[in-house]
């Protein structure tokens, strides 16, 4: 028991250095830490800040008095500087960023814009493509088109009146750092999404693993440590009177742990595939050896690999349970298969005693889960005339597929 006890413990540091495996495998981006550091925090209204600096030429006519009405000139400056940055800084929030009052917001920037450019001209012209980077970063989807191209004809067409044909510069310009500004966000958050749904599935795969792990060490150190405890029990009361049984006992005993400790080291590795009739044999030996009289019939056509399998763990924990809640004296298996589903039945006439582990991933309940995504039913629960029985009914796969998928 030491042995397999250490043995436990290896796997269970094998998992964890898998999964820091998984974050710390250069291949795969060298972690999950160094992956969010290489990318550096998420953009801000911080980072469109700096574009206000176009408008610095429209700000120095104010002050050297080169355009008429300066207080008018100031105020506007102030009203699209404030609306700029009240737009960039909720363009990062998707919820803030749909919201009635940011596209409200833009609107009441555009106005500001063709006014102020009709007004003074020059300088003022450039305030079009700050609102197409304002534009890019709030809007998405279809609106982003519409605003671009109407943001871009607007800018075409005042900047044409006030400028000749150098509008179309302006234009240009608007409709470019609508749609790049766009671009790159988009672009910046579908990367950090699908980085995170990766992190998101490693997490999953590891957690899988687990739940794998602990179903498969329940399924067979269970059933196995049963079958030893009740053929040392028949040992014991064997010997006094009949040596030459309590050894045959005691070397099914060892063949039992040696085999168990196969099993063990096939399922850390994920490549254990049960046999229907290697168990129904294994089943009939524990029920004997706990004075049990065991009846098994089967009937149908050979099953796939996956489907044997999946049937042999529910024969594994059902004989467990007969083995040590029901004491039971008779315990009945039945497997019956036809074209396209086969179902198997364990019935004892026992008292019908509780389950045995009933916490997710464990006993039946872990039993339960693994033939739901096989497409398969489990049920469970005792008999109206006594006893208990549990019942597996799983889809038999056409050949070449694998059990669960769609037909």
């Amino acid at each position: 028991m030491t042995g397999t006890r250490g043995r436990l413990r290896g796997m269970s540091c094998r998992l964890d250095a898998w999964q820091l495996a998984r974050q710390s495998d250069p291949a795969d981006a060298a972690g999950a830490g160094e992956r969010s550091e290489r990318m550096g925090p998420p953009p801000t209204g911080f980072t469109l800040l700096p574009w206000l600096l176009m408008g610095l030429g429209s700000l120095a006519n104010i002050f050297q008095g080169n355009d008429s009405n300066p207080w008018i000139g100031g105020a506007g400056l102030f009203v699209f500087n404030s609306l700029y940055i009240y737009v960039a800084f909720r363009s990062f929030d998707k919820e803030l960023r749909e919201s009635p009052s940011t596209r409200l917001a833009l609107a009441a920037m555009a106005l500001v814009t063709c006014g102020l450019a009709l007004a003074y001209g020059g300088s003022w012209l450039l305030f079009f493509p700050l609102l197409g980077l304002a534009a890019g970063a709030a809007l998405r989807g279809r609106w982003l088109g519409r605003w671009g191209w109407s943001l871009a004809v607007a800018a075409g067409v005042v900047a044409g009146v006030k400028d000749g044909w150098n509008g179309l510069n302006i234009a240009y310009g608007t409709f470019l750092s609508t749609m790049v500004t766009a671009a790159i966000l988009s672009l910046s958050d579908a990367v950090r999404q699908l980085r995170a749904a990766r992190e998101e599935l490693a997490t999953r795969a590891v957690a899988e693993e687990r739940l794998r792990f602990s179903r498969d060490l329940h399924d067979l150190l269970g059933h196995t440590l049963s079958v030893i405890v009740v053929k040392s029990e028949a040992a014991r009361r064997l010997a006094p009177r009949d040596l030459d049984a309590a050894l045959t006992q005691i070397t099914d005993i060892e063949s039992v742990g040696r085999q168990a400790l196969t099993e063990v080291r096939e399922a850390v590795t994920g490549y254990r595939e049960g046999s229907l009739g290697t168990e129904l044999d294994r089943a009939r030996s524990a029920l004997s050896a706990a004075d049990v009289d065991p009846v098994v019939r089967r009937s149908g056509p050979p099953l796939p690999p996956q489907a044997e399998a999946l049937l042999g763990w529910v024969v594994r924990e059902a004989v467990t349970n007969v083995v040590r809640h029901s004491g039971a004296s008779r315990c009945e298996i039945a497997v019956a298969g036809s074209g396209d589903r086969v179902r198997l039945t364990v019935t004892d006439n026992g008292a019908g005693t509780a389950l045995s582990a009933q916490g997710p991933g464990t006993g039946l309940t872990g039993l339960r889960e693994r033939l739901a995504t096989a497409g398969g039913s489990l049920t469970a629960g005792a008999e109206p005339r006594g006893g208990f029985s549990v019942t597996a009914e799983l889809p038999v796969p056409a050949e070449g597929k694998p059990v669960g998928a769609p037909a």
